[in-house]
């Protein structure tokens, strides 16, 4: 196997994007939630977006947005890091999240976010070796909405 490069991701980077979304949704059991479209990410995530090549293939990625808090300031919400089965454990998740971390330094950030499925004890570890705290404290709450806007 080649050594995976990273770099930003660009417009021509969305399809193998969202196939690698979906196989994380595979992945977390959860592919029948999946209710975007290439489309949609494209317009979300075109400039921010980095993504791991290796023997000629999208193998990795790693998806986010501007966020802000009131209390913390300027922060980067990491809304998926995704490698290919084939492709983990060779550091590429390390090299995809140290780009994000640089990326955010860069930028003047003062946090990185994201979530973990309290099931996923191998990403936990991952997280926790990295120096990421667990929040335990905070319950994740979500109001869906229609593609009207209204509630469901």
């Amino acid at each position: 196997m080649a050594e995976p490069q990273i770099r930003k991701g660009t417009q021509q980077d969305i399809a193998a994007a969202y196939a690698l979304v979906k196989e994380l949704a595979v992945y977390e059991r959860a592919l029948h939630e999946v209710e975007t479209s290439e489309e949609d990410l494209a317009k979300a995530f075109a400039e921010n977006l980095f993504v791991a090549e290796a023997d000629g293939q999208t193998v990795g990625l790693a998806l986010f947005f501007n966020y802000y808090s009131t209390w913390k300031g300027k922060s980067i919400y990491l809304e998926d890091l995704v490698v290919k089965e084939d492709y983990r454990r060779q550091g590429i998740g390390q090299r995809l999240l140290d780009t994000v971390i640089e990326h955010a330094k860069l930028h003047n950030y003062q946090n990185v976010l994201w979530q973990v499925l309290d099931w996923n004890t191998s990403a936990i570890d991952f997280y926790e070796k990295k120096g990421a705290k667990l929040n335990s404290e905070w319950v994740n709450c979500r109001l869906v909405l229609n593609k009207q806007g209204n509630e469901k």
